[in-house]
């Protein structure tokens, strides 16, 4: 389609001409692109909805490349990537070789910084705002973070250290209410309070800029009221906590008003120090299913645009897991479930409803949830963490000090394990098996079916030491079903061992078949307890000539090494990732590109021993 506007601007540079009664046409063109977009490929649509008239104000006002601008999580960044010179390869957002989904500096000048994971521009800006300092340019650093990032560890400790300098840099809060599931914590509330009194930063704003303007007696007047309003304001309103923690605030803004968004930003850039434009928004701006479901639209699969019907899939990995932890909860009443930020993604939201005196949302903090699950289960209870596999990355100091030491019962639910797809490198689920398998006591289940979850959570119960169960995204493959043995032997006889678990087990399973057909004969071991490795798998390997480990997952520090090492095999082949990110690309593709499709298999270990 041919737009009037959008299909012109290849820089910011042809954004700044157009006036602003010609904005409008513009945002309506920017969110039908998206709405289009998304509905086939997938991919971030509520939160990019609604910071459209945001990003266009950033663009007019900031210059980058030379601004850094940061998106967090970057999932919010499309339009950015629309007038930022990629309206033409739009179409391929999130497909292989095409355009990611988040910030990356190797697609364009205008991407500063990798983003993925929530709470981190605030930290990346500072590091380039100090950059500049030190080399003497005078760029502008920008981070633009949503009120869910905001509840993330890492966005507080950054934000401790800005406000304790006298840098400038500008930090814009996209308030739109929402994370993922609606936000939850005392910084909401927080927000909450500042939306509710607008008209009290107006006035303030407005006399400040006044007072500044005027000759020689604005500037001594203002500073004498500056030095008596902490004495005086605060018996009437308290300071809001950016202002506490030494930023200069303006806000809150109307988030679609781009004039108003202009102002806030000119504003902020005459301060010499941090300053923290507040922008509300609303998710799903302009459409109106997002507006009304923001969490299904939030990261969405393929819809029909006309009737927003999204193509669910209905029972997956994550529904099975949060089911049957409802049914464990009626029994136990120890039994409790964390999220950070996911409950619906992990299929806790029917939890939440049934036990919500049981059921925690900790906001976009994963180290957080770990250490409170570990108190939980010190003081007795059976707590249940449900997290995706590259989240749960960033807690993993957390699981070794607060949760492996102590021994403590803590039930890590790591979903999205292995290959995930479109969402690239910042979500692959490809290193849990390797880092918790570094930790002592550690007992990691690796289910590749709906029933083999349902057991592996059954007897999760039965440990008193950590535990993580990794399973993957979508639907089951093949309904295995390991009976509660720590491994299964699919026997077709011969000298040959195929091993493998997860769902790229069906593919095994598939190969091994097509190998005895042509006269390879072979046994499949499917782990289901994928660490420690017991004595019974290592005797078992033994007694095999040669042994092909297939593994969904990062090589080195494999379960397939650990495996190798303990059981001292001397002829084997591992097939895995090997020293590289994945790049987003379908699940299909991925196998195939890393040798664990079915067809794989069975081209190598042919290879090996046909004749």
């Amino acid at each position: 389609m041919s737009y009037k506007y959008l299909g012109k601007i290849n820089s910011p540079e042809e954004l700044k001409k157009l006036g602003h009664k010609e904005l409008p046409e513009l945002c309506k063109e920017i969110r039908e692109v998206l709405i289009d977009t998304v509905s086939k490929n997938g991919g971030h649509l509520a939160s990019n909805l609604g910071v459209v008239e945001l990003t266009v104000a950033l663009h007019r006002i900031f210059n980058a490349p030379d601004d850094s601008i940061i998106f967090d999580v970057g999932h919010q960044c499309y339009v950015h990537k629309l007038l930022t010179g990629r309206y033409e390869a739009f179409s391929t957002i999130r497909k292989e070789n095409g355009l990611s989904g988040f910030m990356r500096p190797d697609e364009s000048v205008y991407d500063p910084f990798i983003t993925g994971h929530a709470s981190n521009s605030l930290a990346a800006a500072f590091g380039i705002c100090k950059a500049n300092e030190i080399s003497g340019n005078k760029a502008t650093a920008v981070a633009v973070i949503g009120d869910g990032a905001m509840t993330g560890g890492l966005a507080f400790e950054a934000l401790n250290n800005i406000g304790g300098s006298k840098s400038k840099i500008i930090v814009v809060l996209n308030d739109n209410k929402m994370s993922i599931s609606g936000n939850v914590g005392s910084f909401s509330k927080h927000l909450k309070k500042i939306r509710l009194k607008p008209a009290y930063y107006r006035f303030k704003r407005g006399t400040q800029f006044f007072l500044k303007s005027v000759p020689l007696v604005g500037i001594p007047t203002y500073k004498l009221i500056s030095s008596i309003k902490k004495s005086l304001i605060r018996q009437v309103y308290q300071n809001n906590v950016f202002e506490t923690m030494g930023f200069k605030y303006i806000g809150p803004v109307d988030g679609h008003d781009i004039e108003k968004l202009e102002t806030a930003m000119k504003i902020a850039k005459t301060h010499n120090s941090p300053c923290l434009i507040h922008a509300v928004t609303v998710k799903g701006k302009g459409y109106s299913f997002a507006e009304e479901q923001p969490g299904t639209y939030h990261g969405v699969s393929a819809f029909d645009t006309h009737d927003g019907l999204v193509m669910k899939n209905s029972k997956n990995f994550s529904s099975v897991c949060g089911d049957y932890l409802c049914e464990m909860a009626k029994n136990d009443n120890r039994v409790c479930a964390i999220t950070a930020a996911m409950a619906i993604g992990t299929g806790l939201d029917s939890f939440a409803q049934k036990f919500g005196e049981r059921f925690f949302d900790v906001g976009i903090a994963e180290e957080y949830a770990t250490t409170f699950a570990s108190g939980l289960a010190a003081a007795g209870m059976r707590p249940y963490f449900a997290v995706y596999s590259s989240f749960l990355q960033r807690a993993y100091d957390q699981i070794i000090h607060d949760t492996a030491i102590a021994g403590l019962p803590v039930c890590f639910l790591v979903d999205r394990a292995g290959i995930v797809g479109d969402d690239g490198e910042t979500h692959q689920g490809v290193f849990d098996a390797a880092f918790l398998s570094t930790v002592p006591g550690m007992t990691i289940f690796s289910p590749a079916s709906y029933s083999e979850l349902e057991d592996c959570l059954k007897k999760s119960l039965t440990f008193s030491t950590p535990v993580a169960i990794r399973y993957p995204r979508g639907k089951e493959k093949t309904p295995f079903f390991s009976d509660s043995a720590e491994f299964s032997v699919f026997n077709n006889g011969g000298k040959i061992a195929i091993v493998t678990y997860g769902i790229i087990s069906s593919n095994a399973l598939e190969a091994s078949k097509r190998l005895k057909e042509s006269g390879i004969l072979n046994d499949l071991i499917k782990l289901n307890q994928i660490y420690p490795t017991s004595e019974k798998l290592c005797s078992k390997l033994c007694e095999y000539d040669k042994v092909y480990f297939f593994e969904e997952g990062i090589k080195s520090g494999s379960i397939s090494e650990h495996i190798i090492s303990k059981a001292g095999l001397k002829n084997y082949s591992i097939t895995a990732i090997d020293d590289k990110f994945v790049p987003a690309m379908s699940i299909d593709v991925a196998h195939k590109k890393f040798g664990l499709d079915c067809d794989s298999m069975v081209s190598l270990i042919a290879g090996e021993n046909n004749g």
